[in-house]
């Protein structure tokens, strides 16, 4: 076969396996009443006290990403509106639901009263490594993400039923938590997605 040839077969190979990416109207959507009106995902994830209004932010447009129940603010984190919140969220506060509290303890001990089971994402003694954390698809589940520093507070890690870690095997032992809410928020959604 001359090279002529086989680069005429390569690039017509090409054009006709390549990849289109979807348009929006492809993607089905929803808006924002039908994200309201939707069954969520039994998943509330507490933020206690972010500073970064881009981290919330992203927490926000990864919670409308995975229809997760709500999203709880504590202590100082930033509540919406605001621009650095929104530039981030792209729209996402408008659909997620969230409430702020003064402080995570008084959430988490809001939860615990309506039946949720509360895990702190944070590297304890005991904590249970992401890829053996098991959950039941009826289960309803709060995560507490902590400060980008300091981690989740003591006085919070004491009221959880338990704590997630996220495996790293590099140098640094932490991640951006917009990163770890990501991951977690994923692998707790995957396995109740078709059940």
């Amino acid at each position: 076969m001359s090279n002529d040839l086989f680069f005429c077969l390569v690039t017509v190979l090409f054009y006709i396996c390549a990849m289109r990416k979807l348009s929006m109207d492809e993607l089905g959507r929803k808006s924002v009443e039908e994200f309201k009106q939707a069954s969520k995902t039994p998943v509330i994830a507490v933020l206690d006290n972010i500073r970064s209004m881009h981290n919330v932010g992203s927490v926000f447009r990864t919670a409308d990403a995975f229809l997760i129940e709500a999203i709880f603010l504590c202590g100082y984190t930033p509540t919406p509106p605001h621009r650095d919140i929104n530039k981030t969220a792209l729209g996402a506060t408008e659909s997620v639901d969230w409430i702020s509290y003064t402080s995570a303890t008084d959430a988490v001990a809001e939860l615990k009263e309506k039946g949720y089971k509360i895990f702190a994402v944070e590297q304890t003694e005991g904590s249970v490594s992401l890829e053996k954390f098991a959950t039941i698809a009826a289960d309803k589940i709060a995560v507490v993400f902590g400060n980008e520093v300091e981690g989740v507070q003591d006085a919070v890690l004491k009221l959880v039923d338990g704590s997630i870690e996220i495996p790293q095997l590099g140098m640094k032992h932490s991640l951006n938590i917009s990163v770890a809410a990501g991951i977690v928020l994923w692998e707790i959604v995957r396995g109740r997605i078709g059940k």
